[in-house]
């Protein structure tokens, strides 16, 4: 894989997870990175462990939701480090999982400000400064929810957020290629991390439809879970140069789980 050496890097929601395994491999590789989270303590940790490891981190507090907080995360960027040449919209979380008739609209809205709107955000202010920088990388962190399986009770909110980000991302493709800017999406499926923990269900399993699984529904672990840096390994992939002809594209990163649903 090509080096990311002179390179820096925005990561959302890089306190613990996908974003944090994603912050810590691409300075490995190289790059500056700044650690953005809403969580001060995480994010602080994540950037003071790439310090300590011999490279380039500064950490950003900020709520993807924010506007004006966005906006002035990437002008912090560009102050600290000079330039911005690769984005990661990792920030998102799975919301309420209920039946439709019992979600709750500002439920609904709330996990639509994080996913999509956080999204948008992240790029609607990062790639003024990627073309300034004459091109770059932006990854999308989405999911097989939405995109390839649809068997998560009570998960409408979800899926429709990650199938979301996919239709920008391949909307995108088109625009932003001319300015020498390559999107692309990632879909994991199940990946050891706290976001379970953060997930909220009300009577979920009234919208659940029985799905039975070969034994070992992850054809490629035997059931077991990926781990966040099989996630980050990718998308570190996906920003090289050793993908510069890669964009518009999904990559599942499920063991063959969505394949089964």
């Amino acid at each position: 894989m090509a080096s990311l050496e002179g390179k820096v890097a925005l990561v959302t929601g890089a306190g613990s997870g996908i974003g944090k395994a994603t912050a810590l491999k691409l300075a490995r590789e190289g790059a500056a990175v700044v650690a953005m989270s809403r969580t001060r303590e995480e994010v602080e940790a994540t950037a003071e462990e790439i310090r300590s490891a011999g490279g380039q981190s500064m950490p950003g507090v900020c709520d993807v939701t924010d506007d004006a907080g966005m906006r002035d995360l990437v002008a912090r960027t560009i102050d600290t480090f000079g330039r911005l040449d690769i984005v990661v919209a990792n920030a998102g979380i799975n919301g309420m999982w209920a039946p439709i008739a019992k979600l709750r609209p500002e439920e609904w809205d709330k996990t639509i400000a994080v996913n999509l709107r956080g999204t948008y955000l992240t790029i609607h202010h990062t790639v003024p400064a990627l073309e300034k920088a004459g091109g770059g990388a932006i990854v999308v962190v989405s999911s097989i929810n939405g995109t390839r399986t649809f068997s998560t009770p009570g998960a409408s909110a979800y899926s429709a957020t990650k199938a979301g980000q996919l239709a920008m991302v391949q909307q995108l493709a088109l625009e932003l290629g001319k300015k020498k800017i390559r999107i692309n999406a990632v879909c994991p499926g199940a990946i050891e991390s706290n976001i379970e923990e953060n997930t909220n269900r009300r009577a979920s399993e009234e919208a659940a439809i029985p799905v039975h699984f070969p034994e070992g529904d992850i054809p490629l672990t035997g059931g077991a879970s990926g781990k966040a840096a099989d996630v980050a390994d990718v998308i570190a992939f996906l920003v090289s140069d050793g993908a510069r002809h890669v964009t518009g594209s999904p990559v599942w990163i499920d063991g063959g789980q969505g394949l089964l649903r």
